[in-house]
């Protein structure tokens, strides 16, 4: 993962306890602040890949903990109620967040390059049929000729590698 910090926010005097804890069974950094002041110049300077907040700070002060999460970046936001939430619970709820965001960010590149392929299948495919037609045209000097089946061999080898085909386009013959 490209961010590889946790961020807790409690004033739980056990926050770096469940910090370590988080540590040790997600085998990525983390780190305790006991407030979001704290939580800010930590978020200027690091990149997190969640930021564990505990509730009862939510609640008692609003404006602090929105000015917190504008800076979170792409850092997931796991909220937890530390009063009644044991260490066990809060490393639950971070790696299910975490293996949320894995999945999302999976199924985001699928689509995203599902998208691309279908954007470019009919230019792709048009570069290759026109090359094969001024390829079939009589007469072109070989140096043309020449240019020509070189785009035409590298808009097949884009296709391929984007697997708009399931096959590799072949490279016209000497005409």
């Amino acid at each position: 993962m490209l961010n590889s910090m946790i961020l807790l926010i409690t004033p739980s005097q056990r926050g770096s306890e469940c910090a370590t804890a988080i540590e040790t069974a997600l085998g990525q950094p983390a780190q305790a602040v006991k407030s979001f002041q704290e939580a800010v110049v930590c978020l200027r300077s690091h990149t997190y890949s969640a930021v564990v907040i505990d509730e009862c700070l939510l609640d008692a002060d609003p404006d602090q903990a929105s000015l917190t999460l504008k800076h979170i970046q792409t850092a997931i936001p796991v909220y937890v109620n530390g009063a009644i939430s044991g260490i066990p619970r809060v490393i639950e709820k971070v790696e299910s967040a975490l293996s949320r965001r894995t999945q999302d960010e999976a199924a985001a590149r699928q689509s995203a390059l599902a998208g691309l392929r279908s954007e470019l299948r009919e230019p792709l495919t048009g570069i290759i049929l026109n090359c094969e037609l001024v390829l079939d045209t009589p007469n072109i000097p070989a140096g043309i000729r020449e240019k020509l089946r070189a785009v035409h061999d590298l808009a097949g080898q884009l296709g391929v590698k984007l697997q708009l085909d399931q096959s590799p386009v072949p490279s016209p013959g000497p005409r």
